[in-house]
């Protein structure tokens, strides 16, 4: 049993790396439509998203390190961390290892979001949807666990419920900009008389 201690550990932290990813951006998502936001949104309801991705962070590093201690596929740091270079199913284990730089990338500009531009920081926040489908599909082609049907479920719930609020964010009524009444009377003084 102790000689696959490693190999449960890389599937279960694997497992909850995806699972705690998609709480982060379903969370996100949650927060930033309709749906939740309020005025004066508490701080801690922030604070769980950046929470859950940070965690998922720490769980994709420990999949890492129990595979690489695994002896029966032997990954060494070339094959964990540069796509494409692992003999064992390279394509799936390169969807995994993209979507951990992109998971990285995505977590560094959060804690550094105070000192990045706006722009910068939400182009970059945007990736998380490239995070979850390509750990999505990382998990599906390279998991081992990917024919447990509760598994499968789960996925497919996780992913239908992402896309619902992708389509809802995206569909949903925006709210109009206050235009200051000096700017309004300005842009009426320009606009030529109908």
């Amino acid at each position: 049993m102790s000689s696959q201690l490693p190999w449960f550990v890389a599937r279960a932290t694997g497992l909850m790396a995806w699972a705690l990813a998609t709480a982060a951006i379903v969370w996100g998502l949650t927060l930033s439509t309709k749906l939740v936001r309020r005025k004066g949104i508490p701080a801690w309801l922030l604070g769980l998203h950046t929470y859950l991705g940070t965690l998922s962070l720490v769980f994709v590093a420990v999949h890492l390190g129990a595979l690489w201690v695994d002896r029966y596929v032997h990954f060494g740091p070339a094959q964990l961390l540069v796509p494409l270079a692992s003999t064992w199913r390279p394509g799936p284990v390169a969807w995994g290892i993209v979507s951990m730089y992109l998971l990285v990338a995505v977590q560094l500009t959060s804690w550094l979001r105070r000192y990045l531009p706006r722009r910068l920081w939400h182009g970059v926040h945007l990736t998380s949807f490239a995070v979850f489908v390509g750990a999505t599909v990382h998990a599906w082609t390279a998991g081992t666990d990917r024919n447990e049907m509760v598994l499968q479920w789960i996925a497919l719930s996780a992913t239908t419920l992402v896309v619902f609020l992708v389509v809802f964010r995206l569909t949903a009524p925006r709210r109009r900009a206050v235009v200051p009444a000096e700017l309004r009377r300005e842009l009426a003084r320009r606009s030529p008389a109908s």
